[in-house]
């Protein structure tokens, strides 16, 4: 019986259109993780999760397992941040589901704006709010020290959050926009748990990423006007229409 409510709850949340959301999503988090307010400052947030110094986290000198639950932790706190942001937007999307496709029309020129502020051709947005006086507390308050964080970044990544908001808010289900910023907090996390845990290889990258910046934060705000034309047109409708028809063509093993 909980395998089967288990499995309706999990065909409700990851149904047809949120199949499209979800990678965008996901591509959403590894652009914001590559972001001039997180990867050039990637020492110092691990530093402040385990307790280690900035040195030992660049040489890779911590224990393994501090450095695994440290930014795990860390990733948990700003994660629970986009969850609860997501829930909202969904909620909200609900309620004006009468409106879809005026709200929708309105998410695609928010959209498209965030991508061009995101991409640097609109001087929006390009500041954060970090908190730069946090101690070295170490592991148990890292996930404090993530959702403050959370809280810190959101002016920077503004741009890319705003866009999954703009998808969970266009899903209409508190769910399914919990679903997107939680798959959107692991495109962010993920890459930040394997900096803890090799940093002087993921260095290489964040050396790479800084040289190429500008074309980086170019590419992903062209992503973000890409799914504001969609939605604009309702060309995004269609695809999802055609994933539900696709997802319908599948049944349930019993």
């Amino acid at each position: 019986m909980i395998l089967l409510d288990i499995g309706t709850w999990a065909q409700g949340a990851v149904s047809g259109g949120l199949l499209l959301a979800l990678p965008v999503a996901l591509l959403a988090g590894l652009v914001s993780f590559f972001s001039p307010c997180v990867v050039p400052l990637l020492p110092g947030y691990l530093s402040y999760a385990t307790g280690l110094s900035a040195t030992d986290v660049m040489e890779g000198r911590g224990p393994r397992l501090r450095m695994l639950a440290g930014s795990a932790l860390f990733v948990l706190g700003f994660a629970f941040v986009f969850v609860a942001s997501g829930v909202t937007a969904g909620t909200i999307g609900r309620a004006l589901l009468e409106y879809a496709r005026p709200l929708t029309i309105g998410l695609g020129i928010l959209t498209i704006v965030l991508g061009l502020i995101f991409a640097g051709l609109i001087p929006l947005g390009q500041r954060d709010l970090r908190f730069h006086r946090i101690p070295r507390v170490g592991v148990a308050a890292a996930p404090l020290l993530g959702l403050l964080f959370g809280l810190g970044w959101t002016p920077c990544i503004g741009p890319t959050l705003a866009v999954v908001l703009s998808l969970a808010m266009n899903e209409g289900s508190a769910l399914r926009g919990g679903l997107l910023a939680f798959v959107y907090a692991l495109g962010l996390g993920i890459p930040f748990v394997v900096a803890g845990l090799a940093f002087a290889r993921m260095n290489r990258v964040v050396r790479f990423v800084r040289r190429h910046q500008v074309a980086m934060m170019r590419i992903g705000g062209a992503l973000m006007v890409a799914v504001g034309v969609l939605l604009l047109t309702g060309a995004w409708d269609l695809l999802m229409a055609q994933v539900r028809q696709w997802t319908f063509l599948f049944e349930t093993v019993m």
